[in-house]
């Protein structure tokens, strides 16, 4: 079983990259923010996963850990094969697959090649729970389940504070998400503290939060 490969990168192509590892040449099919760091001629290191079938052994490479384990999570869902995860890690960063999970952003989701509407609600679905509960463990200090490093900063502490409240994980992170997305890069952990409970509070309750 291959973990680690470290070489000379030999080619790349759309969606893959062949390492020159000591004269033997491995074929990794890798997303595309990992083919943006690599270069033709240059050393690499990329985190691999394995997948022995019947028919082939497919390697595909990460550029580190985080993409790598979001591989994992995200091939749990039913309907969800390499192929289809490798255009999720292309169009979403790691940290925008939080966010977009968290606040059940379809239409991001629906942005990777192969997924449509029913695909991207069975991901949200299956992965709600899993991935805010891994964010505010991270966000608490603690080790993240499968290793997902996920939302960072102000995001993540707001949203611990909506959880020290009283409030569910996935039902914090997730109004935090959509006030940050409302109040923009800039929003302090105060803002969306305040901003998150705006969320939270009935509709015709929000005008005096």
């Amino acid at each position: 079983m291959i973990a680690k490969l470290k070489g000379l990168i030999d080619s790349l192509g759309e969606d893959w990259a062949v390492i020159d590892v000591g004269g033997v040449g491995y074929l990794v099919f890798c997303s595309g923010r990992t083919l943006g760091r690599l270069g033709v001629g240059e050393g690499a290191e990329v985190m691999v996963e394995t997948h022995v079938r019947e028919d082939h052994i497919h390697l595909y490479g990460f550029i580190d850990a985080v993409e790598r384990d979001w591989f994992r999570l995200l091939t749990t869902v039913q309907g969800v094969g390499a192929r289809v995860t490798l255009g999720l890690l292309t169009v979403l960063s790691p940290d925008e697959l939080v966010q977009a999970i968290a606040a059940a952003d379809k239409a991001a989701i629906t942005q990777a090649p192969g997924v449509g509407p029913k695909l991207a609600t069975r991901i949200l679905s299956e992965l709600k729970d899993k991935v805010g509960t891994v964010a505010l463990a991270v966000a608490a200090g603690g080790q993240p389940a499968a290793g997902i490093e996920g939302v960072g900063g102000a995001v993540s502490d707001a949203a611990s504070a909506l959880v020290n409240l009283g409030y569910q994980p996935f039902q914090a992170l997730s109004a935090v998400s959509r006030a940050a997305g409302r109040l923009g890069e800039g929003a302090d952990v105060e803002a969306l503290i305040r901003g998150g409970l705006s969320e939270l509070a009935p509709v015709d309750a929000r005008g005096s939060v």
